[in-house]
């Protein structure tokens, strides 16, 4: 199955097409650095962070760009409250949005531009939309006349008179409509600002993401990305005044996620009902989080609860022992496996050749990453089932192994050693858990069964659940 991709702006999915062979451009708007990320910023970064790996699994040459806005009102006011610079506010949760993606396994951007450092560009841009007659100044203020733009509105499906009725839009009597957006802020007292035409101001946040996108992807690149609450008026905002600057069309595929929600009502700052990246990774492994979000389509609402990381670190966990199994019948891999001939007819290979089909095949309907899990969670009850077969064959097993990592790995899952999982959150480690068990062995052995109760019972109050099974005693960690 070809890849195909869900396309805001046509409203369909479509046969994804790159503009240029081989190659693929996308562009994903950051954040504006004034706060801790919340759980919505994760849900934007796993989902992207997963479409970019795939599109690379695939074979694509991708050029990834995702921005910094370092100068915003939010970031001003909180320099301004805090006594510090805004340059100050911006470092500080520049840094702070890198140990949070770090934790969560998401990898860098190619580029990953600043707004403050791209202002000659975006002064270059307003100066072009002024000149085509779809820019005016205003006092010192710069706005793009949204009327002058015909096709304002094709990406949200909105008209002029829908979108009056749905803004809550302040009164500007600079304005020439009410609708029409800055592209340049003239600079107010104790704010940042740069020389421009129109005088000592800064760029509108729109303006940031058109600029830095075209000067690293061109004016018209493949894919632009973000949440579906940037559709309007923020994405709406850049075709508008990148199309009018270049006359091309700017952008061939959008792809927005879903919001996540608390109760069912959007997580945001804005109404208080977040919680940050940091508090929820103090109590979950980054790994359940990750499965947390991609076991929905990433175009869905995502509804938050601990109870469903709970659940996604069950489900991990049961990942992991079958990990965990596979290393004590074989020991550990240390270099790639390829099968001998004799193996391949085997039932586990063909299924889990078939596996790997459905999974590209779900990746590829519009990156349908919760269908692409089931598949995985089909090849690891396969693995148990070959693990119960009185002459199974190690080189099967590794190269099964293997196979289930690297699929897991395009979603940035399964990296961690099976004991470091499932070992988290418990006082206890490998040698000493292993060590108890070993005693308890022995007072089994001399029918010393108050003494293996009792280290059963040390280890049930240290979180460990053993399970004597015919071929010995194996652990897990219970959770609640």
């Amino acid at each position: 199955m070809t890849l195909q991709i869900y396309n805001t702006l046509s409203r369909k999915k479509e046969i994804f097409v790159p503009l240029h062979p081989g190659k693929i451009g996308i562009y994903v708007c950051g954040i504006t650095a004034y706060d801790y990320c919340h759980m919505g910023h994760a849900r934007s970064a796993i989902v992207f962070d997963v479409i970019v790996k795939y599109l690379r699994y695939l074979g694509y040459d991708v050029t990834f760009v995702r921005n910094f806005t370092d100068v915003d009102d939010k970031i001003i006011r909180r320099a301004q409250k805090e006594g510090k610079s805004p340059q100050e506010i911006a470092e500080y949760y520049i840094k702070a949005f890198y140990e949070d993606m770090d934790a969560l396994g998401v990898a860098r951007a190619d580029i990953e531009p600043r707004a403050t450092k791209h202002i000659s560009e975006m002064i270059a841009l307003v100066e072009k939309i002024i000149n085509q007659g779809y820019g005016y100044v205003a006092e010192g203020d710069v706005y793009f006349s949204i009327e002058k733009f015909p096709n304002y509105g094709k990406l949200s499906g909105r008209n002029l008179n829908e979108m009056m009725a749905g803004a809550r839009v302040e009164v500007d009597t600079k304005k020439r409509h009410p609708l029409d957006f800055v592209l340049w802020k003239k600079a107010k007292p104790g704010e940042p600002w740069w020389e421009s035409p129109w005088g000592k101001g800064r760029p509108g946040w729109h303006l940031e993401c058109s600029a830095m996108s075209m000067k690293y992807l061109g004016e018209t690149f493949d894919i632009h990305g973000g949440g579906q609450d940037l559709i309007f008026p923020h994405h709406e905002n850049e075709i508008a005044q990148s199309e009018a600057a270049t006359g091309k069309p700017f952008v061939k595929y959008w792809i927005h996620h879903g919001f996540l929600t608390i109760n069912q009502e959007k997580m945001s700052k804005s109404l208080g009902n977040f919680f940050t990246i940091r508090e929820v990774l103090a109590k979950f492994h980054p790994e359940a989080i990750r499965l947390f979000f991609l076991n929905h389509h990433y175009r869905s609402p995502v509804d938050f609860s601990d109870a469903a990381l709970q659940e996604a670190t069950s489900a991990l966990e049961r990942v992991y022992l079958t990990f965990k199994r596979i290393q004590e019948k074989i020991g550990e891999i240390k270099k790639e496996v390829s099968l001998s001939e004799d193996l391949v007819g085997e039932a586990l290979y063909q299924q889990i050749m078939e596996i790997e089909a459905k999974f590209k095949e779900a990746m590829n309907d519009d990156f349908n990453t919760a269908l692409a899990i089931a598949h995985i969670f089909t090849g690891i009850k396969a693995i148990n089932i070959y693990l119960e077969e009185p002459k199974f064959k190690k080189e099967l097993l590794a190269w099964a192994l293997q196979k289930i990592r690297s699929l897991g790995n395009i979603l940035g899952l399964f990296h961690c050693a099976p004991e470091a999982f499932l070992t988290q959150g418990v006082s206890l480690n490998k040698e000493e858990i292993e060590a108890m068990i070993a005693r308890r062995a022995e007072a089994r052995k001399r029918r010393d069964w108050a003494t293996a109760d009792a280290i059963r019972d040390e280890l049930l109050k240290a979180g460990i659940i053993l399970e004597d099974t015919p071929t010995g005693t194996t652990w897990r960690v219970k959770r609640d």
